[in-house]
């Protein structure tokens, strides 16, 4: 349906404190101020990692890049997707230019852009000002290097999962595998949990081609032949498979699920466990503190600060150019692959909006599943 002014904004909204209770809310849109764009939202992904957004909302401040100012017991998820401005009050943004960035789960949204480059703007809202950069940064498409309009679905589904993933890999490197891989003669095993999500099996990609590291799959058993179909792990185990892991094997963790029993576990089991990292939470209802663990204390890895630390080495041109190359060679990967890694599927409107959140939240979807969202534009 074409946007027209006096529309209204559909925004999905869910209870911080219980993320299965949700509620659509519309509000009028409102006159324009100068100096600001209006984005209608045409497409968003939801994966894991959003549901990792809610469930560290507080902790990694994720509710504050799209508040519910009528009451704060409510948040707005942040999606990654594609937009186009169909108003602009700015002078050098023009209607219908084409942008990827970070949204709230609705179907439209309101920003101030800053200082504005060819490829991207920030957005300079009050209310995001004190928040990370990374995620206030708005691609315009036409010049960013990432862009291809045949691969919108899987730039929305996979960009933002395998930057983390890219940079967990680098951190891991950069750091020399913590002591993991320090003995020639034997592989240092780098143990990736929830090995069938999306930023977990982007890691694998990444790590498989490195030398002197083994990659090892921990999934549940529903999943196991779908990990083995990706073909970069070197191998795959189900949880209840850990007691036949070598005890004494130099190892890394990198937890995905953000579940705390099996956490601990690992921790116990592993008496050469050298790096405990925790990543995501795509098991909610299992999540827990870090206390008490045996061995490494566990590490929740913060992406920005690898692109903070990288863009001071390298320069952010240098930097995008490694992520370019390498994320051109993991699309060509998930897209050749045969079956493909990732089979698209869109839902449109409110009801299968819910519909397909609901899932992604109890975590039981097929893994090669890849889920592309609209709200649409409303009378």
């Amino acid at each position: 349906m074409p946007y027209r002014v006096g529309m209204k904004n559909i925004h999905f909204e869910v209870r911080k404190n219980n993320l299965g209770t949700t509620e659509f809310r519309s509000s009028p849109a409102m006159a324009l101020p100068d100096g600001q764009v209006r984005i209608s939202i045409d497409r968003f992904a939801l994966t894991s990692n959003n549901i990792t957004y809610a469930a560290m909302g507080d902790a990694m401040q994720y509710w504050q890049f799209f508040p519910v100012a009528e009451d704060p017991a409510w948040g707005r998820i942040p999606v990654w997707g594609f937009g186009t401005v169909k108003e602009s009050h700015h002078p050098l943004i023009a209607v219908g230019e084409r942008l990827y960035g970070y949204f709230p789960m609705a179907s439209s949204l309101d920003v101030a852009p800053g200082t504005i480059a060819a490829a991207h703007f920030f957005d300079t809202a009050a209310h995001r000002a004190a928040l990370h950069p990374v995620y206030n940064q708005y691609m315009r498409c036409a010049a960013d290097p990432f862009y291809r309009a045949n691969t919108e679905d899987l730039q929305a589904l996979l960009r933002p999962l395998f930057v983390t993933s890219w940079l967990i890999d680098d951190f891991l490197a950069d750091n020399a595998f913590f002591g993991a891989a320090s003995d020639p003669a034997q592989k240092g095993l780098m143990l990736l949990s929830s090995a069938s999500s999306k930023t977990a099996y982007g890691t694998a990609f990444q790590l498989s081609r490195r030398e002197g590291i083994e990659v090892v799959g921990l999934t549940s058993p529903g999943n196991v032949a779908f990990c083995q179909s990706l073909g970069c792990y070197h191998r795959v185990w189900t949880y209840d498979q850990l007691s036949q892991l070598d005890a004494n094997a130099p190892c890394v963790y990198i937890d995905f699920s953000g579940d705390a029993a099996f956490r601990l576990a690992l921790h116990t089991h592993c008496q050469q466990l050298k790096f405990s990292g925790s990543i995501g939470a795509t098991h909610v209802d299992e999540m827990g503190g870090a206390q008490g663990l045996p061995g490494p204390r566990a590490t929740l890895f913060f992406a920005p600060a690898q692109i903070k630390k990288r863009s001071a080495e390298w320069g952010s041109q240098g930097l995008a150019q490694r992520l370019v190359l390498s994320w051109n060679d993991f699309v060509a990967k998930v897209s050749d692959n045969d079956p493909p890694w990732v089979l698209v599927q869109t839902h449109t409107g409110p009801d299968a909006v819910l519909a397909t959140y609901l899932k992604v939240l109890g975590g039981k979807g097929d893994p090669r599943l890849g889920h592309i969202l609209s709200l649409g534009a409303q009378p």
